[in-house]
Order: C-alpha cells, then sequence, then structure tokens
C-alpha cells in the first residue's frame, strides 16, 4: 500500500489493522506449530518408526509425516516465497515507471541509477534467500516419501546454509549502500552508544 497506492496508506493500514494482522498471523503459527509439536499429529501413522528409530529421551526432535512436511512446506516456505517474490515485483515496476517519470520531468539521470541499485540489490537478496532455503525445504518434504533415508549430516547441512542466509543479507547490503557501511562502523566502534549518536550523518548531502 505504501508504494501502490500511497494516499490510501494511512486511511487503510491503521494500527488497528496492524493489531490485527499481528494476531492473526501469530495465533494460526502457534496453533500450526502446537497441532505439529505438542499434539504429536505429525507422527501419525509412523509412530512405530519414530519410537523405534528417532525418539531418544532428553532430545527435541521435530520428526514429520507426508502430510506434516507438505504443509510445513506450504505454509511455511511456499506461501511467504510467492509472497515476497509477487510483492517485490509489484514494487518494482512502480518504482520503474516512477523514476521514468522523475525522469522525463526532471532529465535527472541519478534517478535512473539509484532504481538500478535498488533493483539489483533486491534481486541478490530475493536470489540469496530462495538458493540457501529451498534446498533444506526440498528435503525436508521429500525425507518422508524415501522412508525417511536422507543422512542425518545432509540435514544439518542444509538447515545451517539456510541460516547462513541471514550473514548474507548485510554483506549484500554493505556492498552496495554506502549508508549501511557507515552505520554498521558506528555500531562496531561504539559510537552509537554515544550522548550525540543520534546526529550522526548517514546520507550523503
Amino acid at each position: 500500500y505504501a508504494v501502490c497506492r500511497p494516499l490510501l496508506y494511512r486511511t487503510k493500514i491503521t494500527v488497528h489493522f496492524v493489531l490485527i494482522m499481528m494476531l492473526v498471523i501469530w495465533t494460526g503459527s502457534a496453533i500450526v506449530v502446537f497441532g505439529i509439536v505438542f499434539l504429536e499429529l505429525s507422527t501419525w501413522g509412523v509412530e512405530d518408526f519414530y519410537y523405534k528409530n528417532v525418539a531418544c529421551e532428553g532430545q527435541c526432535i521435530l520428526f514429520q509425516n507426508k502430510a506434516s512436511s507438505t504443509v510445513s512446506l506450504v505454509l511455511s516456505f511456499y506461501i511467504p516465497g510467492v509472497g515476497m517474490l509477487s510483492i517485490y515485483l509489484k514494487i518494482f515496476q512502480i518504482a520503474q515507471r516512477q523514476a521514468r517519470s522523475i525522469q522525463l520531468t526532471t532529465n535527472q539521470n541519478s534517478v535512473g541509477k539509484s532504481q538500478r541499485k535498488a533493483t539489483k540489490t533486491l534481486a541478490i537478496i530475493m536470489g540469496v534467500f530462495l538458493s540457501f532455503w529451498t534446498p533444506f525445504f526440498v528435503i525436508n518434504c521429500i525425507d518422508p516419501f524415501i522412508s525417511y533415508s536422507t543422512p542425518p549430516v545432509l540435514f544439518e547441512t542444509l538447515i545451517w546454509i539456510g541460516y547462513l542466509n541471514s550473514t548474507i543479507n548485510p554483506m549484500v547490503y554493505a556492498f552496495f549502500y554506502s549508508w549501511f557501511r557507515r552505520a554498521f562502523r558506528i555500531i562496531i566502534s561504539g559510537q552509537i552508544f554515544q550522548p550525540d549518536s543520534s546526529e550522526i550523518q548517514l546520507f550523503s548531502e
């Protein structure tokens, strides 16, 4: 709404609306997790295999049957992934139109350059997210259908590759944006704790 319909943003996206959306999302997530983990719905139909080969006292192991792994894949990866791609593509199209109209009226090339940088950053962020997390979610979904034959070390490797995505994102922003590098240096050097840190200029004039 902020990009596509900026004039309607304040009237549509109110604090009340945001609170309702947060409540719905967190409640839905809690219900799904409660059903999968605490009600042990994820082991229905494969209880014998689970208790003979997987269950270990003192450990918390998330074991999933075919239905559970498929639902997890769709709810936690496919739907968010498709949603983010759709939103980013929409934002990209609108931003391109706005940049083009600004260039025509002001004849400024800097707008196009800034737009290309933002587009490239967005594409890399999404590409990194999808490439780092897709292998884990695909294997996690396929494993129940191949009699749980995936080696544990492969599972561990793929999930750590997914975690690595959170490390790569700041590096991507730091590579493209000087203001991000300056902010990072301020945090690392401890300047952020100085009384006047809020007055530090991150953006060039």
